[in-house]
């Protein structure tokens, strides 16, 4: 869910960075740029008591949102902790930003993280690899385990395992012991393993291998692409890269779906995403409030929701 995809200054159709996860009931923020908390409440979605934010680095135009969403937090009477994560400097930052909010109601733990490092969540993690936009700045890449393969009921019928908590063990991936004393394995009722979802951000960077390395075959890859063609000594200059560039590393890594963000200002985003399409045509270029879903490989591809994110309105009822 985007919620601000405009470069290092907000636009009038654009907020700074941001971006929502939401996966089951869990809601993962990365970014947090300067009015966040009011997109939000623009959203379909709302200020929830968010439990995770993850910032990519320190520069404004993705932290500028934090300060005023903690106090808002604390406003309300928050009690429940609060993980911060970014990479090394993130303890000093929060401690400046004191200075503007103050104090609060509830815990914040600051989670400080380097390439390389792996975020166990149950069934899926956050893994953490390296840019290149200074030394304090990180991707991340939420990656969900594999699923077990397709569970084969005439399979299972042929081998006499009965309908119940046996079928459900098996999908589990345990061995069972049926009633006339053979044991059936996971491996003889189901299929393949089946991959699970996977997105990565990489936050603000100039094109470098680590990141194809890292997002190699993921479903959706979300890269920036402050600049075009025609600017790209200054993207050099400033560490971000073009929408061609942005297109090339998607295609090297194999994605599923690019989608371009933190677009300047100079740009409306049709230029962007045909730049880009020359190189890999499943390029999306979304604009605040646009979503995308992300459905299991058996399912369809991923897909974007125009203005999938804004509270639907009331039919408005005539006047008496």
């Amino acid at each position: 869910m985007f919620l601000g995809t405009s470069g290092s200054a907000p636009t009038a159709q654009r907020a700074t960075s941001a971006t929502l996860i939401r996966r089951g009931g869990d809601r993962l923020l990365i970014d947090c740029g300067e009015g966040t908390q009011r997109q939000l409440l623009r959203s379909d979605v709302g200020l929830v008591d968010l439990e995770d934010i993850f910032l990519t680095h320190f520069h404004a135009d993705h932290y500028l949102g934090l300060p005023g969403m903690l106090k808002t937090f604390a406003l309300r009477g928050r009690d429940l902790p609060l993980r911060l994560h970014g990479p090394s400097g993130l303890r000093e930052l929060l401690g400046g930003l004191r200075r503007v909010f103050g104090n609060l109601t509830y815990p914040v733990e600051t989670v400080e993280l380097s390439p390389g490092d792996v975020i166990g969540r149950g069934d899926y993690e956050i893994r953490t690899f390296a840019v290149a936009h200074g030394a304090q700045a990180l991707g991340y890449l939420i990656a969900e385990a594999q699923r077990p393969g397709r569970f084969g009921v005439e399979l299972a019928d042929s081998l006499g395992v009965p309908c119940g908590r046996e079928r459900g063990a098996l999908q589990r991936g345990e061995a069972v012991t049926l009633a006339s004393g053979d044991t059936v394995l996971p491996d003889q009722v189901l299929g393949p393993a089946r991959p699970g979802r996977s997105v990565a951000f990489t936050g603000d960077t100039a094109p470098t291998a680590s990141v194809v390395d890292a997002v190699t075959g993921v479903d959706v890859l979300v890269h920036e692409a402050t600049f075009c063609s025609d600017e790209r000594e200054r993207a050099r200059e400033t560490g971000h890269s073009t929408a061609g560039e942005a297109a090339l590393v998607a295609q090297e890594a194999g994605v599923r779906l690019l989608a371009l963000t933190h677009v300047s200002s100079r740009y409306y985003g049709g230029e962007v995403a045909d730049e880009a399409c020359q190189l890999f045509a499943n390029t999306v270029v979304p604009r605040d409030f646009d979503t995308i879903e992300i459905p299991f490989l058996e399912r369809g591809d991923p897909v974007l929701v125009p203005r999938g994110a804004r509270k639907r309105r009331a039919p408005a009822t005539p006047e008496s």
